[in-house]
C-alpha cells in the first residue's frame, strides 16, 4: 500500500507541476517569452515541483484556519453564552455538517481517474492510502488551530487536542455509512452531487449550530465528552470496516462513469455540466419577445435559460429571508442578543463585502452564457464584431444586475430592519447608507465578473478554463474580500466609501470593456 501511495503522490505532483508550468505560460508578456519546450526544462520542473509541494503544505493549514476563524471564532461575538462552550458547540455541529459534505474518498478527482482507470492501479490500495493521507492531513491541519483558538476562549486542553480526532471519527463514520449504503443499494455516492437529504441534514446542523446559542443553549464539556467517546468507538469500528472493504474498484468505476467530471481528450470533464444545462433549457416555441436586435436575441436566451440563471438566486433569497426572520425572533426574545446584534450591525458592514462576494451569481451566470451561447456563436465572424459584442454586453449587464438584485435587496432591507429593531442608530441616514451600500456591492460584483469575462474570456471551445490571468484576478478578488472581514468601521464611513468606490470602479470597468472587449472577447485555443 505504501508503494501505491508513493506512486500516486508522484502522479499528483507531476500533474500539479505541469499545471503550474502551463499557468506560468499563460500569463501576459511571459507567455510570449517562454517556449513550448519549457516542459522539458529540468530546472523549471524542479522549481514547479517545489512550488507544488509548498502548496500542498499550505493547503494542509490554510483551509483550517479560515474555517475556524470565519465559521466559529468570529461567530462567538454574536452570543453572550460561555465562549468555551459556544466554541465547542459550533465545532461539533459544523463537524456533523462537514462530515456528510466532504468524505475525501468519494470525491471524484482527476488523479483518481488517471490512476485507477487509465493506469489500472489497484483501486483499494490507491483509495485507502490516499484516504488515510487525507485524514492525517486533517488532524495535522486542525490541531494547531484548535489549540490556538481554544486557548484564546478558555477551552480545556484535553478538548483542544481531541477536537481534530472528533472530526476524524465523524469522517470515518460517514464513510462507513456510504460503503454500507453502496453494498445495500449497489449505488455509489458522489460527494459532488449531494442529495436533498444531505442538504437538509446540513441545514438542520447549521440551524442548531447558530440558532441554539442565540437562545442561550449550548453543548457543555460533559456532553461533548459523551459525544466524543461514542464517536470514537463508532469511528474505530468504521475504520476496520473501511479497511476490510474489498470492492473499491467497482465503486470508483461507478462514480467516474456517473459523474463524468474528468478531462479526457475533448473535455469530458465539462460534459456533466453541459448535460445538466441542456436539461434545464426550456425549448418552448411560444417564447417570443417584443424587443429587437441584440435585445431580442438576449431576451430569448434569458427566457429559455431562466432555470439556469435564476434557480440558485431564488434559493438564496429563501435562505436569506429565513435567516432574517430567525434574527428578528432572536432579537424579540433575547435582550442580550438584541444588544449584541445592534453593536455588530453598526461596525460590521465591511464583513458583508465577503458575503456579497460569496452569494453573487455572476461568475456562474457568465459560465452558463458561454456554455449555452458564446462557445458556438463566437465561431461566427459577425458575432465578434464590435457592434454585436457591445450590444449584447449592455443587455447582459442589465440581466446580471437584475438577477443579483433580489438577494441584495433582501440583505440590505433586512439589515436596515434589524438595525432598527435592535435599537437603531443616532443618525437615520445610516439606514439608507446601509441599504444602498449593499446594492452597490451587488452591482459592483455584477459589473466586475462580466467585464472580467469579456476582457479575459477564459474558456476554449470545449468550455475548459485556459486563462491564468482570469484565475489570478479571481484569486485577488477573493483575497480582497477576505481581508474585508478583518475590518470594523462605522456604517456611515464605510458605506459612503463603498458607494463611491463601486461607482468609480464600474465606470472605469465599463469604459475598458467598451474599448477593449471587441479585441479580447474570442475563443481561446
Amino acid at each position: 500500500m505504501l508503494k501505491t501511495f508513493i506512486t500516486s503522490f508522484k502522479l499528483q505532483n507531476t500533474y500539479r507541476t505541469n499545471s503550474i508550468i502551463y499557468s506560468i505560460k499563460q500569463l501576459p508578456l511571459i507567455k510570449r517569452i517562454l517556449p513550448s519546450s519549457l516542459y522539458k526544462s529540468k530546472g523549471l520542473k524542479i522549481f514547479a515541483g517545489i512550488i507544488s509541494i509548498l502548496l500542498e503544505i499550505i493547503n494542509i493549514f490554510i483551509g483550517k484556519i479560515i474555517y475556524i476563524t470565519v465559521m466559529i471564532f468570529m461567530a462567538l461575538s454574536w452570543y453572550h453564552t460561555n465562549q468555551a462552550d459556544t466554541f465547542i458547540h459550533l465545532f461539533v455541529f459544523l463537524t456533523f455538517a462537514g462530515g456528510v459534505l466532504n468524505t475525501y474518498m468519494l470525491n471524484p478527482t482527476k488523479d483518481k481517474y488517471y490512476a485507477i482507470i487509465l493506469m489500472n492501479i489497484n483501486a483499494r490500495e490507491y483509495g485507502l492510502s490516499n484516504y488515510y493521507y487525507q485524514l492525517i492531513k486533517l488532524v495535522v491541519g486542525f490541531l494547531p488551530f484548535t489549540i490556538l483558538f481554544g486557548m484564546m476562549v478558555g477551552v480545556p486542553l484535553w478538548i483542544q487536542i481531541t477536537l481534530p480526532f472528533f472530526v476524524l471519527a465523524i469522517k470515518l463514520i460517514v464513510m462507513n455509512y456510504c460503503i454500507y449504503d453502496f453494498k445495500k443499494t449497489n449505488k455509489a455516492s458522489n460527494e459532488n452531487l449531494p442529495t436533498k437529504f444531505v442538504w437538509g441534514f446540513i441545514g438542520i446542523c447549521l440551524l442548531l449550530a447558530y440558532g441554539l446559542p442565540a437562545i442561550n443553549i449550548t453543548l457543555n464539556q460533559t456532553i461533548f465528552l459523551y459525544i466524543f467517546i461514542l464517536a470514537l468507538i463508532l469511528g474505530i469500528v468504521s475504520l476496520v470496516k473501511i479497511h476490510n472493504f474489498k470492492d473499491y474498484r467497482r465503486m470508483y468505476k461507478q462514480i467516474l462513469t456517473e459523474s463524468n467530471v474528468y478531462v479526457q481528450e475533448k473535455a469530458t470533464g465539462t460534459q456533466a455540466m453541459k448535460d445538466n444545462s441542456l436539461r434545464q433549457i426550456e425549448l418552448d416555441k411560444n417564447y417570443t419577445s417584443n424587443k429587437s436586435g441584440f435585445a431580442y436575441f438576449h431576451d430569448l436566451f434569458v427566457k429559455r435559460h431562466r432555470k439556469i440563471l435564476t434557480t440558485a438566486v431564488k434559493k438564496q433569497s429563501v435562505v436569506i429571508l429565513l435567516i432574517i426572520i430567525a434574527m428578528i425572533i432572536g432579537i424579540q426574545i433575547n435582550n442580550d442578543f438584541k444588544v449584541k446584534t445592534n453593536e455588530i450591525l453598526l461596525v460590521y458592514l465591511p464583513y458583508f463585502v465577503f458575503i456579497m462576494y460569496c452569494i453573487n451569481r455572476s461568475s456562474s451566470v457568465t459560465q452558463a452564457m458561454f456554455m449555452n451561447c458564446d462557445h458556438s456563436m463566437l465561431t461566427y465572424r459577425i458575432y465578434r464584431t464590435p457592434k454585436v459584442i457591445l450590444g449584447i454586453f449592455k443587455e447582459r449587464l442589465k440581466t446580471l444586475i437584475t438577477i443579483n438584485l433580489l438577494p441584495a435587496v433582501l440583505i440590505g432591507g433586512g439589515l436596515a430592519l434589524l438595525l432598527y429593531l435592535s435599537g437603531g442608530t443616532d443618525n437615520p441616514i445610516n439606514y439608507v447608507i446601509q441599504f444602498v451600500s449593499i446594492i452597490a456591492m451587488s452591482i459592483f460584483f455584477s459589473v466586475h465578473y462580466l467585464v472580467m469575462y469579456y476582457l479575459l474570456q477564459p474558456y476554449n471551445v470545449n468550455t475548459e478554463m485556459k486563462s491564468s490571468t482570469y484565475k489570478v484576478v479571481q484569486g485577488l478578488t477573493y483575497i480582497v474580500c477576505w481581508y474585508m472581514i478583518q475590518i470594523q468601521m462605522h456604517i456611515f464611513s464605510f458605506g459612503i466609501a463603498t458607494i463611491v468606490f463601486c461607482i468609480a470602479y464600474c465606470l472605469i470597468s465599463l469604459f475598458l470593456a467598451y474599448k477593449y472587449a471587441p479585441k479580447t472577447f474570442k475563443l481561446r485555443v
